[in-house]
């Protein structure tokens, strides 16, 4: 391992990371991005091994990245003072390390029981916040489509607490050829159609989720089953993409507890 002490913003390492924490064509480049904080990195760690760098602020770091620190002896580890570690966090109070990592490939699977489509969910909070639900519901296949948020980008990590490191996530799809290659029924959310809690939803199913401000392309519902909508009351039309797919998830999770946890 080796070790490097680096207090000049002109420095190469801090600009390659400044630009790896800010901008995606860089990452999407390079194929790499920034985990911060110990869950993630743990994460990352069991699933897929060890990152390519540690980074760390000067002064005190938690206890908790001390010992990730102590136990990844072998990793190169960077050190920065607290102003320049800032500029490449995503969070204000970081916990005192980050991690460069590369985002793994994984292959599509020929079978699932119950996955998610996003069709073109653009931001990176609600994105986090659907996957973060799938991951806690039991689900395990998740497909992007090519407009939708980057999967890796620290705003969707920090939304998803990092739900990626657990879940299958397939980037850049497209979807309206997926669902003529997929056999079981495809459900579209939306604010028409018949009401999740009156629907005797099968146990194997597709869901589709659109975009915050124009819902689910009118082609990919023309191939949906059918299209389901959450009931509301009051003056409110609809509900955040990330509050929608929460309450859908878990009605399916409430029928069908007993298999997904399985």
């Amino acid at each position: 391992m080796s070790f490097k002490h680096i207090t000049s913003r002109d420095n190469s390492v801090f600009k390659h990371l400044k630009k790896l924490a800010e901008n995606k064509r860089e990452r999407n480049k390079e194929g790499k991005t920034l985990l911060d904080g110990v869950h993630l990195i743990e994460g990352y760690l069991q699933a897929f091994g060890e990152p390519e760098l540690l980074i760390i602020p000067e002064g005190k770091s938690s206890q908790e990245a001390v010992a990730l620190i102590q136990g990844l002896a072998d990793v190169n580890t960077v050190m920065f003072p607290t102003l320049l570690f800032a500029e490449l966090t995503p969070v204000a109070s970081s916990a005192g390390i980050l991690a460069l990592v590369k985002p793994p490939t994984v292959e599509i699977p020929k079978q699932v029981s119950f996955a998610l489509m996003l069709e073109d969910i653009q931001d990176p909070g609600n994105l986090g916040s659907i996957l973060r639900t799938a991951e806690a519901a039991g689900i395990n296949s998740v497909y992007l489509s090519k407009t939708s948020a980057e999967l890796w980008s620290p705003k969707t990590l920090r939304g998803s607490q990092g739900a990626q490191v657990n879940l299958k996530c397939y980037q850049n799809q497209e979807l309206l050829s997926l669902c003529d290659q997929i056999s079981l029924p495809i459900y579209s959310l939306s604010i028409c159609g018949n009401s999740l809690y009156d629907d005797d939803m099968p146990e194997d199913l597709i869901l589709i989720l659109g975009s915050e401000g124009g819902g689910i392309n009118a082609e990919i519902i023309s191939k949906s089953t059918k299209s389901i909508s959450i009931p509301m009351q009051g003056s409110i039309e609809s509900l955040n993409v990330g509050a929608a797919a929460g309450i859908f998830i878990y009605e399916y999770f409430r029928r069908y507890r007993s298999n997904i946890m399985g």
